[in-house]
């Protein structure tokens, strides 16, 4: 898992791929879980998922987070960046590091392991699981659902209200849109039915993937990007590692009538906060089209 292209084929267009968690004990005494932060403001909670660390770390107190995911301490993962996940403990997402914060509630994505589920729910710990957000109203009830969990509705309201200007400062131009393609390591196209695609369309994008034929993940070979190029290419992995090097290659620089841009991988499947940076950036490249 090197980038985020790579992690959402482990989970199925998701911000989860969960490490493997031991079973734990069959039962717990009841003083071993929290239920409030020190502040007393909400409950305490851990979050096994990256795309829930960058909105928790929002819309929670910082005592009430008691651990986020290691995915968001590593800078090939993380979608609220690593400088503000390192002011937080990361977890595994072992149900024995889990038990050892003593959270009153554990927050996840949708592929949390059944067995993991279960001995979480023996042991008297509270599991939330949020869907991934594949449009932005999708993000918006996650934030809210998030923030009202965490006790701090009004937080996750002021989150929305941002998101929505960005979305009012984004708007797409007159004009048809643009076909574009969003273009991974190892070839990787980002296809219909994500947030990526969600915000292509509002920025005057039209992911030209689909009309390819091209499903979530799919593979696009070098050939096929040069024998039938879109308008844009947003190149979104590191073109310095091995596994991006069609992204760099040279026959790309051939390409007439073809913008490349640079899109940060980080920005590709997490909603919340990072909605705003990829709509700024998008509408940054759709600038340059003509």
């Amino acid at each position: 898992m090197k980038r985020w292209g790579s992690l959402l084929a482990l989970v199925a267009a998701g911000c989860t791929a969960a490490p493997a968690r031991e079973a734990a004990p069959p039962s717990v005494r009841p003083e071993l879980v929290g239920t409030k932060s020190p502040s007393g403001e909400g409950p305490t909670i851990v979050s096994l998922n990256p795309c829930t660390d960058a909105i928790l770390a929002e819309v929670a107190d910082p005592a009430q987070l008691l651990a986020i995911s290691h995915y968001s301490h590593d800078p090939a993962g993380s979608s609220m960046g690593v400088a503000a996940a390192g002011q937080f403990r990361s977890t595994g997402g072992s149900v024995e590091e889990v038990l050892a914060l003593k959270p009153a509630l554990v927050v996840d994505g949708n592929f949390t392991p059944p067995a993991t589920r279960a001995a979480l729910a023996r042991l008297g710990l509270k599991l939330e699981q949020v869907p991934i957000a594949a449009t932005v109203p999708d993000s918006f009830a996650q934030i809210r659902r998030l923030a009202a969990l965490a006790g701090h509705p009004e937080r996750g309201e002021a989150l929305v209200r941002r998101i929505e200007t960005a979305l009012a400062a984004s708007k797409a131009p007159a004009g048809a849109p643009v076909p574009a393609i969003v273009w991974q390591g190892g070839g990787i196209v980002a296809g219909e039915g994500t947030l990526i695609s969600d915000l292509l369309s509002h920025t005057g994008f039209r992911n030209a993937a689909a009309a390819r034929g091209l499903a979530q993940a799919s593979h696009l070979p070098l050939e096929d990007m040069l024998a039938n190029p879109p308008c844009v290419i947003l190149a979104a992995g590191n073109s310095h590692g091995e596994e991006d090097r069609l992204l760099g290659h040279p026959a790309l620089a051939r390409l007439t009538g073809t913008t490349r841009a640079p899109l940060d991988p980080a920005l590709l499947w997490c909603g919340g906060p990072t909605i705003p940076q990829t709509l700024a950036r998008l509408a940054e490249v759709r600038r340059t089209v003509r």
